[in-house]
């Protein structure tokens, strides 16, 4: 599956710019056809002098009085810190969008779980 970025949409890109090219910009397309989905209840983020790590995955216990938890983790990307300062400013822009059509969201942990766990 292949998308191309070639329209009339003012949608922000993944990489922060216009979706549609304008003068001198260059047009992005989006190549689908190796992408796989995966949904995560779970993530870890890390962060080095020249890497911020991502860790997602899942949590499946329904047990909320557990003393130890087990999370299958699923992916593991790497960024770099530029990438992740981009990535933090859009996916901001993105939920700033969503709370505003649906309302906010309360992400404070419903219980006492380590703090490297988001």
């Amino acid at each position: 599956m292949t998308k191309d970025t070639k329209d009339s949409s003012s949608k922000k890109s993944e990489t922060g710019g216009s979706a549609a090219p304008t003068g001198d910009q260059v047009t992005i397309r989006w190549d689908g056809s190796n992408m796989r989905s995966a949904y995560a209840n779970v993530f870890n983020v890390t962060a080095a002098r020249e890497e911020v790590v991502l860790l997602f995955g899942m949590n499946q216990a329904f047990d909320a009085g557990q003393k130890e938890l087990t999370v299958q983790l699923s992916d593991r990307i790497v960024l770099s810190p530029f990438t992740a300062k981009r990535m933090l400013t859009v996916m901001n822009n993105v939920m700033k969008d969503y709370e505003s059509k649906y309302g906010p969201l309360d992400v404070e942990s419903p219980g006492p779980m380590d703090s490297s766990i988001q």
